[in-house]
């Protein structure tokens, strides 16, 4: 059976019987997205779905599902701690005295807010390269924040729900480290114990975080693998102690409602963008550029422009050493639809369903799947995904260094790298933002190697 379902993205839930399967295909007609969703052997011809509107903002990304995508993939010992989880959270969006502290944390711990930054050296670099013309580059200056990414606006975020949720233990995976890192100062400053899981491959990598998480007083476990690995071993950890433990989230991804609430307390990045569009030049951004690997950056800066359809969203994932390689994180480009880690959305996998194994050279970016958010944005056309490759981002890291003194982590700098592509096709004057996610420094020692091995 095919279930047609029309679909206005900006302000509409899907409402239908039964659960869809993997096969589907999508058709535009006008700002409605048809989609074809195959469910069973036969086929009918009426709509079994139909669309309820409603006039709150976004309200088709404030729900367990976006599409297809997302939900609760879970045993059943799961489904009431999540179920818990999404009940709190809800619960302190709507407390002003916890939304009161959050503030104060954000403003008095993490920094906030951060500057977005005119790249003037960086702006004519690319317009030299266009006799004179070109956007103007703005950095989202994620850097700057306490620990030196954006990861610590979510991680003290989540922190202090625990907290209210009286959970002494704090469970969390880290990739590149910088979600290990800020998990590890939050708890810190809350008084709260940290175990933190992070792949041996990473480790070795990515050393200087392990020490920083260390320092902080947190327990850091090796898992043999890489940060998919890391995930899985969190997630068991979590399951044999529901009652007392917290599994803090970093990455938009697993079942509901952790990709939700990554992105929304990652949504202050878009908060303030707009907010600062205003103040520096009186209008909104033209494009807004994020590095995907899971997508907590990139939701983070887009979700606040998901209406605003005047304002292109451009994600740009690890392109690794190419894509007919197979050595890539290219999700988007590559992946098909499936579930892991308790949620459907686009994955690297092959024709038997198996997980394939993700590569980039910025660590933060291994990762097989993706946000089922970002997977919904690619399906009705809103969001827009390129990739770059490893030389690129290294070649990116570099210039930001030469020409503006900022050492941009290299998930980051694969964002950068794509303005050598997006650059020429704009016109002059044209807003450009890229969000600058964390702080290069971790990743000195990998560019410096590999530029020598390659000299």
């Amino acid at each position: 059976m095919v279930c047609n379902i029309e679909v206005n993205f900006r302000q509409a839930k899907i409402a239908t019987s039964g659960e869809p399967r993997l096969s589907y295909s999508r058709k535009w007609k006008g700002k409605f997205a048809i989609f074809s969703v195959a469910t069973g052997p036969s086929r009918v011809t009426e709509l079994p779905g139909k669309l309820v509107y409603y006039e709150k903002k976004r309200s088709i990304l404030n729900n367990e599902k976006f599409g297809i995508f997302g939900g609760k993939f879970v045993p059943e010992t799961l489904i009431s701690s999540l179920t818990k989880l999404d009940y709190e959270f809800n619960s302190a969006l709507h407390d002003p005295q916890f939304q009161m502290e959050l503030e104060v944390a954000l403003r008095d711990y993490v920094g906030r807010e951060t500057p977005l930054y005119f790249a003037e050296r960086l702006t004519d670099h690319y317009k030299s390269r266009n006799r004179g013309k070109g956007p103007d580059i703005y950095l989202k200056r994620e850097d700057l924040n306490h620990v030196g990414a954006h990861k610590i606006n979510n991680a003290i975020a989540q922190t202090m729900l625990a907290k209210r949720m009286d959970c002494k233990n704090i469970i969390a995976a880290t990739g590149a480290g910088q979600h290990g890192v800020a998990t590890a100062a939050a708890c810190a400053k809350l008084s709260l114990e940290c175990t933190v899981f992070m792949g041996s491959l990473d480790m070795e990598r990515q050393p200087s975080n392990v020490l920083l998480m260390k320092h902080l007083g947190a327990k850091v476990k090796s898992v043999k693998g890489s940060f998919k690995d890391a995930v899985s071993e969190g997630i068991r950890s979590w399951v044999n102690n529901l009652e007392t433990s917290y599994f803090l989230a970093g990455a938009a991804i697993g079942p509901h409602p952790c990709p939700t609430m990554v992105r929304e307390f990652q949504s202050v990045i878009g908060k303030e963008t707009r907010k600062q569009a205003m103040d520096k030049w009186g209008g909104k951004p033209d494009v807004l550029v994020a590095c995907v690997g899971s997508g907590s950056n990139a939701l983070g800066l887009f979700h606040e422009f998901i209406e605003d359809e005047d304002v292109r969203l451009i994600g740009v994932e690890a392109g690794g050493v190419g894509l007919d390689t197979g050595k890539h994180s290219a999700t988007m480009a590559r992946g098909q639809v499936g579930v892991y880690h308790g949620a459907m959305s686009y994955l690297l996998q092959d024709e038997e369903g198996q997980i394939i194994g993700p590569y980039s050279i910025g660590v933060g970016l291994e990762y097989p799947g993706v946000s089922p958010e970002l997977s919904f944005l690619k399906d009705i056309g809103r969001a827009e995904f390129s990739s770059v490759k490893d030389e690129q981002a290294l070649e990116a890291y570099k210039l930001l260094c030469r020409l503006e003194g900022i050492f941009p982590a290299l998930e980051a700098s694969h964002a950068l790298a794509f303005l050598d592509r997006l650059c020429p096709t704009l016109a002059d004057g044209e807003k450009v933002v890229v969000n600058l996610s964390g702080r290069g420094d971790k990743d000195a020692a990998t560019v410096f190697n590999h530029t020598t091995k390659n000299e």
